[in-house]
């Protein structure tokens, strides 16, 4: 039952955040209020029959709140909505405590007070109004912990509601550690260092190196992962896997039938017909059942996108701007455990659309602009790819200044800088350390954000490209497959070894002759429709050494650069379900899978074989 209790009130509570934003611009509207309010009176009676005392106490301040607010006895303003949203992120830290199994501590004093002194309609004490002052710089804060000792873990947990650690600071942190009155969540947007919000993703990136240390305290036990086992389905969506998993054990006797006629020596031209038909019949089954079972896996992108209206308020309070995040296309589909590793990246790319991109408002009106910048998040799908956007009406970026950070801070040289478009000057933000700061501040500047946005999106075979207009803002489009489940591949052929790579990165496939090689700088090149592209053979890529009697060349896309790979030939398409190597991987190797004549074949991850070339 505290399963079930925390998931559904972890959904609930998420929906009271996301409809609170709401009320902050339409604070009349009675019927949000009656739903917030209906919302918070849930988790107060799940609460009370877990007899969790402390978090009754809690909620029922808050339920309060709302009910003065709906009977008008109260009016809603910036400050006193501060006050409710510390008062959500404590109930989430309770939900965390009750995750380990454990009790809730009473909530901070001074959020008690707040909430008592709303409820009595006195003037809210800056423990709940926003610090709406630049964000001062922190010499040499480290991840964990900031110069004012405010626990980062605590601190991210209220903003992303992270199960993982949200249970290790319930269980590590004792009671009289915490502050004597609460942090809000201004102050926590504000005082969290974008080094830790990359804190995990970085985790996650190094995990499999041999004593790997990146993001942990000194002391601390390695964290495991701990996503969320579960997953809601639509019963009419289990209903067609049940109807077709049936169909297919009818299939499955016609075949079993027709193979016991064909033992029996009944090969005549109907009988093969009929094998013919089932074998087809089957073939159709099996496709619908994939989808079908797929689809089980796909849940609404909305419910990861509702987390960062809030994230985007507080941040732009704290900055003294005024952001309005608008959600479009939040009924996009896509596989849960994509919209999971999602969260690193669009935290960051919110955070910077608020923090880099949107000017103050005494910017805005000196550049003719509406006070309220708008940065408008959306999804959509176009083929079988997501195509996910984050837009901003802020000052833009320029190239030219862009590469000449790049080269102050030494990532680049002047002659390489020389060289690039101005579609490669926006993408040297990607680069580790790339900060347009001089000063690091709490809230950005280190330069690892955009390095581990970047990672996490190409970990999930997806891209990211930039598009900005100085003075006008930035887009910034992530492209991502539907599921990483079922991958299409293309199936190349070495000696007699079958090898795929992802049919995502093929262009399109050539005829490799050796007249038709040219070296420039020592290099074999191949010019296609004028454009003189690199090839490299297969062969030498996993270390076979060089190979001669190359006969086809695929045109593969990576990223933005082309280039030739080289195989004695090639099989053909296939849909395959990948299989990971758990205890061991070799380098280039992103997984495997089965051939259909039964031959294992190693699916190739051509981004690691490529950093081992010079040049590429």
């Amino acid at each position: 039952m505290l399963g079930d209790f925390l998931l559904e009130a972890g959904d609930m509570l998420s929906d009271v955040d996301s409809k609170l934003m709401e009320l902050e611009k339409r604070p009349d509207d009675g019927r949000l209020l009656n739903e917030i309010f209906r919302g918070f009176h849930t988790i107060k009676g799940g609460a009370g029959f877990l007899d969790a005392t402390e978090l009754v106490t809690l909620c029922h301040l808050t339920e309060n709140l709302f009910d003065k607010l709906r009977n008008r006895e109260l009016t809603l303003s910036a400050e006193l909505m501060d006050v409710i949203f510390a008062a959500t992120a404590e109930v989430r830290r309770m939900f965390g405590a009750l995750q380990q199994s454990q009790q809730p501590a009473a909530a901070p004093a001074g959020m008690l007070d707040n909430l008592k002194a709303a409820l009595d309609g006195q003037t809210v004490g800056n423990a709940a109004a926003p610090a709406a002052m630049p964000a001062q710089p922190v010499a040499g804060a480290t991840a964990t912990q900031a110069p004012d000792g405010v626990d980062w873990d605590a601190l991210y947990s209220a903003l992303t509601g992270d199960g993982d650690i949200v249970k290790r600071v319930s269980a590590e942190m004792p009671v009289p550690h915490r502050q004597a009155e609460i942090v809000p969540m201004q102050q926590a947007i504000d005082a969290i260092s974008e080094e830790e919000l990359t804190r995990k993703a970085i985790g996650r990136r190094d995990a499999d190196a041999p004593g790997a240390t990146v993001g942990r305290r000194d002391g601390d036990v390695p964290p495991k992962e701990a996503k969320e086992s579960t997953i809601r389905v639509d019963t009419d969506r289990l209903d067609q896997v049940l109807n077709l998993s049936g169909e297919i054990g009818l299939t499955k006797n016609r075949l079993t039938h027709l193979r016991s006629d064909i033992l029996q020596g009944r090969n005549d031209a109907n009988t093969l017909s009929e094998l013919d038909r089932a074998v087809g019949q089957l073939d159709m089954l099996v496709v619908n059942l994939q989808n079908a079972v797929m689809k089980t896996r796909m849940q609404p992108i909305g419910r990861l996108f509702k987390k960062y209206p809030r994230l985007a308020r507080d941040l732009a309070r704290s900055l003294g701007k005024d952001v309005e995040l608008v959600l479009v296309g939040e009924e996009t589909e896509m596989d849960k455990t994509m919209i999971e590793d999602l969260n690193d990246p669009l935290v960051h790319l919110v955070r910077n659309a608020v923090d880099h991109g949107v000017e103050t408002i005494e910017g805005r009106i000196a550049a003719g602009k509406p006070e309220k910048s708008i940065v408008e998040l959306s999804a959509r799908q176009e083929g079988d790819h997501i195509l996910i956007t984050i837009t901003d009406d802020g000052r833009g970026m320029r190239p030219e200044a862009i590469r000449n950070k790049a080269i102050e801070k030494g990532l680049i040289t002047s002659e390489a800088g020389s060289t690039l478009d101005e579609r490669q000057c926006l993408e040297l933000i990607f680069l580790p350390g790339f900060s347009t700061k001089d000063e690091v501040s709490s809230v950005s500047g280190r330069g690892v954000g955009m390095d581990v946005v970047k990672t996490n999106i190409q970990r999930l075979n997806g891209t990211i490209a930039i598009h900005s207009e100085p003075g006008r803002g930035s887009v910034f489009t992530i492209a991502l497959p539907l599921t990483l489940a079922i991958l299409p591949v293309l199936v190349l052929r070495l000696a007699d070894q079958s090898f795929a790579v992802p049919l995502s990165m093929v262009r399109e496939i050539l005829p490799v002759t050796q007249e038709q090689l040219q070296q420039v700088s020592g290099r074999a090149t191949m010019v296609v429709r004028g454009e003189v592209l690199p090839v490299l053979p297969l062969a030498q890529l996993i270390g076979w050494g060089s190979n001669e009697q190359s006969e086809v060349g695929v045109l593969m896309q990576f990223g933005h650069n082309s280039f030739i790979l080289s195989a004695d030939g090639f099989v053909g398409h296939e849909d395959v379900v990948i299989k990971s190597l758990d205890s061991f991987r070799p380098k280039g190797v992103a997984g495997v899978t089965m051939s259909s004549e039964g031959d294992i074949v190693l699916i190739l991850d051509i981004k690691e074989l490529l950093s081992d070339v010079h040049g590429h």
